[in-house]
C-alpha cells in the first residue's frame, strides 16, 4: 500500500473514521502524547490504526531543532531494534528459500564459529537464548561505536568470550546473536544485508520511506536525533551506522510501518508455517524478533532505542490494530504512548498521571514495604522510607519518590509507572512495576536496603583526584572540588556531589552510582572506573 493510498483512504472513508475516532476518542489520544510532549519527554509521529483504516496520524516536536523543521507523520526515524523484526524475517524467508534452517548450527554459516558455540543454532539466536554475551553492554562499546567497523570485526568483539549459559537454557536480549544473523542473510543471498531488506520486503510492501541509514548519504525527510540534559535537550551521542547492522541499523516512518504490519500479519510476506514461527515464543515470552504478550489479550510487540531514538511498534491480532510511536528523544515516552493508545483501542480506561489521586497512608504500612526487589539478575529496586516519604531507586538510576493511590498502590509523578506491593500471611513478598503496558514482578530479596558508609576525607585528599576524564570521544567526567566537597560534572549534564566511602572510591546519592580511581605506582591518578547499574566503563585521565 502506497502512502497515497493511505491518505486517500482516510480522505474516502471519513464516515467510518469518524466513527472509529469517535468510539476510541482520538481527542483523548491527543492528550495522551501531548503530556508527554508537555513535558519535554516525546517528540516525533504516532500512529493508529484498525486493519487498513488509520484512527489516528499525528506528529509532534521537531525533526530538526536547529532549524525549527517540525516533524510529520513522514518523517522518517531510527528505528532502532525494531530492525530485528525484519532479520527474523529475512531469515524465515531464506529459509522458505531452502538456503537454510532455523535449526542449523551457527558453525554451518559461520566457519571461524568457535568451539563453545557448536550447540548453538539460528533459532537460538533469533530468541535471545544463546549464551553469547551483548557487546553493546560491554566497557569498550562506547569507544567503538563511533568508528565505521566491518561486520567481521564486529563478531571479533565477542567470538572469544565465555558464553553466559548455555544455548536454550536461559533468556538473554543480546544484540550479538542478530549481528550474526546479519552476516548470516549476506552469506546465504549473496547480497549485502541492506540490499536484502530492500528487495525481498521493503519494495514488495511498497515501503518507500524505509531503508538502512546512512552517516553519508542524503536522506529526504530523516528526523536528527536528541537525548535529554536536565530540563534541556542536545545533539545525540554519534553512532557509525555499520555498528547496530541487522540487530538495529534500519530508519522507517509510521506510515511504512503500518504497511509491514499488513504485509507480515496479511500473509504477503511469509507462509503461514514461517509466521507461525516468527510469532510462537520460546523463552520469556520471546518469539523470533517479537516479543509476545499475553496478560490481557494477544499482543506482539517490540521496542528500539539508538543514539538520539526511541521508537516502540505493538500489533494485536484478535482485532488488527497497529499502534506506533517513533520518536527522535531518547526515552521510554514511546513504550507509554504505544500501551496507552492500544488499551483505549481495545476499550479500556486510561488513567494519566496528572489524574492520578494521592491518599494518605499511615507510616507503620510505608515500613512494611522497605527493602530490596530483584527486578532482574542484574537490577534491583531499593524501597526506603525518609520521614513519611517512600522511594525507588532501581540499580543505575535515581530515586524517585512514591506516592500512594490505594494502601497497596504507590505511583510515581516523573514518569509514568506503578508499584504495587503484594503480601502474603502477613509478609510482603513481592512488587509489580506497571509500566509501558507491562507488568514485572519482582521478588523480595531482603527486608533492608544495604546502604553505603560515609566517610570523610580532608580537601587536601580530594585534590589528587580533580581533572578531566573521557570515558568516550566527546563525552568527559570532570572532577573538581567545591568548598570541602568533591563534584562530578558529565558532559551535557548537571553536577552530581561524591561523597567517600573508602579511600579512592566515592558513590553518588542522586544515582545509583560509584566511582573508583585508580594510581599508578608513583601514586598519580590515572584513570577512574564508573559503575553504573549494569555499566562498567574505565576514563582516563587527559
Amino acid at each position: 500500500m502506497t502512502r497515497t493510498g493511505l491518505r486517500s483512504l482516510v480522505a474516502t472513508a471519513a464516515v467510518l473514521l469518524a466513527t472509529v475516532a469517535d468510539a476510541q476518542d482520538t481527542q483523548r489520544m491527543d492528550q495522551i502524547v501531548q503530556q508527554l510532549v508537555e513535558a519535554k519527554q516525546f517528540m516525533g509521529s504516532v500512529l493508529v490504526a484498525r486493519a487498513d483504516q488509520i484512527v489516528f496520524d499525528k506528529a509532534y516536536g521537531s525533526a530538526n531543532l536547529e532549524w525549527n523543521v517540525a516533524n510529520t507523520p513522514t518523517t522518517r526515524y531510527r528505528i532502532g531494534s525494531i530492525t530485528k523484526q525484519f532479520t527474523a524475517a529475512s531469515i524465515l524467508l531464506l529459509e522458505e528459500r531452502g538456503k537454510l534452517k532455523i535449526d542449523d548450527p551457527i558453525k554451518k554459516h559461520f566457519a571461524d564459529a568457535p568451539a563453545a558455540w557448536d550447540a548453538i543454532t539460528l533459532k537460538h539466536l533469533l530468541t535471545h537464548t544463546s549464551g553469547i554475551p551483548n557487546f553493546t553492554s560491554f566497557a569498550e562499546f562506547p569507544k567503538i561505536k563511533q568508528f565505521q567497523t566491518p561486520l567481521t570485526d564486529i563478531i571479533a568483539l565477542f567470538k572469544d568470550k565465555p558464553l553466559e549459559f548455555a544455548p536454550g537454557e536461559k533468556w538473554n536480549y543480546s544484540n550479538s546473536g542478530y549481528e550474526l544473523l546479519g552476516y548470516v542473510v549476506e552469506k546465504a543471498s549473496g547480497m549485502s544485508y541492506a540490499d536484502f531488506v530492500q528487495a525481498n520486503i521493503f519494495t514488495p510492501l511498497a515501503m518507500k520511506d524505509s531503508g538502512y541509514d546512512s552517516n553519508t548519504a542524503i536522506i529526504p525527510r530523516r528526523a536528527a536525533g536528541y537525548t535529554r540534559s536536565g530540563e534541556s535537550m542536545m545533539n545525540a551521542d554519534y553512532t557509525h551506522m555499520s555498528i547496530p547492522h541487522a540487530a538495529g541499523g534500519l530508519y522507517s516512518t509510521t506510515e511504512d510501518l503500518l504497511r509491514w504490519q499488513r504485509g507480515l500479519y496479511g500473509g504477503k510476506l511469509l507462509s503461514a508455517a514461517s509466521l507461525t514461527k516468527m510469532t510462537t515464543p520460546f523463552k520469556s515470552d520471546y518469539a523470533l524478533g517479537l516479543s509476545v504478550q499475553t496478560a490481557k489479550r494477544k499482543m506482539y510487540v517490540h521496542g528500539g532505542g539508538i543514539e538520539g531514538f526511541n521508537t516502540q511498534l505493538a500489533y494485536y491480532p484478535d482485532t488488527q490494530v497497529t499502534v506506533v510511536a517513533l520518536a527522535n528523544l531518547n526515552g521510554t515516552a514511546p513504550a507509554e504512548i504505544v500501551a496507552k493508545l492500544g488499551a483505549l483501542m481495545l476499550g479500556d480506561a486510561v488513567v494519566l498521571t496528572n489524574e492520578r489521586k494521592e491518599i494518605s497512608v499511615p507510616r507503620a504500612v510505608l515500613e512494611k514495604y522497605v527493602g530490596t526487589y530483584a527486578l532482574s539478575p542484574q537490577l534491583n529496586v531499593m524501597v526506603t522510607l525518609d520521614g513519611d516519604q517512600l522511594l525507588t531507586q532501581v540499580s543505575g538510576q535515581q530515586r524517585f519518590p512514591v506516592f500512594p493511590e490505594s494502601p497497596t498502590r504507590f505511583f510515581v509523578k516523573v514518569v509514568d509507572a506503578q508499584w504495587e506491593f503484594v503480601e502474603a500471611d502477613g509478609k510482603v513478598t513481592h512488587v509489580v512495576l506497571y509500566q509501558g503496558g507491562r507488568e514485572i514482578k519482582a521478588p523480595r530479596t531482603a527486608d533492608t536496603v544495604a546502604a553505603k558508609r560515609e566517610i570523610t576525607l580532608p580537601v587536601g585528599a580530594l585534590q589528587p583526584y580533580v581533572g578531566t576524564y573521557q570515558l568516550r570521544p566527546g563525552f568527559d567526567l570532570v572532577i573538581k572540588v567545591e568548598g570541602e566537597q568533591l563534584i562530578l560534572h558529565p558532559t551535557g549534564q548537571g553536577t552530581d556531589r561524591l561523597y567517600a566511602e573508602a579511600a579512592d572510591t566515592f558513590f553518588s546519592k542522586v544515582v545509583d552510582a560509584t566511582i573508583q580511581f585508580h594510581r599508578n605506582s608513583e601514586g598519580t591518578v590515572t584513570h577512574l572506573t564508573l559503575n553504573q547499574g549494569a555499566f562498567k566503563g574505565d576514563a582516563q585521565r587527559r
